[in-house]
């Protein structure tokens, strides 16, 4: 841990509580790490501007790789982002409209685009999605997108990942499905570790100088509390510890 630059650390069910709670004191943890230089990084599917909203206070302290990997900002500013064409998302659109009961949602870089017939459900979305813009036709919007988004209220998104979206664009995109309400599609190879990687390359920090907290399966060296628990607050602490603060 001497050697230590760069922390990243998932959002649900890892730093957020069952509640989606941040801890209270998170953000003076970051900002004396970041006096160590030691960079900490928020690895979340939700947008760059939902996050910036969530650290209001640090967010030109902190790296966000937002969008699953799609948009990566480091102390405010985007450092890189991989777009979807609108002629390719523009007939996803379509397909979840005329083959699924999901929920089309256009990632753009400062606001989610959604049919406003689905309106219903902006309480729920506001948790993800901070700025929303309803428009009469999704499939004829044109705009700067990292992602295309489908939001299933019937929690049945893995069913449609295996048997409908694997098979259809998971040889030409990423997709990736999760807590069984969310399809995510975006550019070929574009991920997390793909964007750890990007980071490391741009800030000068190799593998080993990295920690990252997930719940994805995955090798590990720690094993830390649960989100509960403030499991990745209470490793951040040590970490202060080893290094004298």
């Amino acid at each position: 841990m001497n050697n230590l630059k760069l922390i990243a650390s998932d959002m649900d069910h890892i730093l957020l509580t069952e509640k989606g709670e941040l801890p209270s004191n998170l953000d003076q943890y970051i900002l004396e790490l970041d006096k160590l230089g030691i960079v900490f990084a928020i690895a979340s599917r939700r947008p760059l501007y939902t996050l910036e909203d969530m650290f209001p206070e640090i967010k030109d302290k902190i790296c966000f790789i937002s969008g699953s990997g799609g948009i990566i900002s480091y102390k405010g500013e985007v450092i890189f982002k991989s777009l979807l064409k609108p002629v390719d998302y523009q007939p996803m659109i379509r397909f979840v409209e005329d083959n699924t009961d999901g929920v089309a949602i256009l990632s753009g870089l400062d606001s989610a685009y959604i049919a406003r017939k689905y309106k219903g459900n902006e309480t729920f979305l506001k948790t993800f999605y901070s700025n929303i813009t309803f428009v009469e036709e999704l499939d004829q919007v044109i705009t700067e997108a990292d992602k295309l988004t489908i939001y299933f209220p019937n929690k049945n998104s893995k069913q449609y990942f295996e048997e409908t979206f694997k098979p259809n664009y998971g040889h030409d995109f990423s997709v990736t499905a999760g807590d069984a309400i969310w399809i995510d599609i975006m550019n070929h190879e574009i991920n997390r570790g793909k964007a750890m990687k990007v980071l490391g390359e741009q800030l000068g920090i190799d593998s080993e100088q990295m920690m990252v907290f997930s719940d994805m399966e995955q090798y590990a060296s720690y094993a830390t509390g649960s989100n509960d628990h403030l499991g990745v607050l209470k490793m951040m602490e040590k970490i202060l510890e080893i290094h004298g603060k």
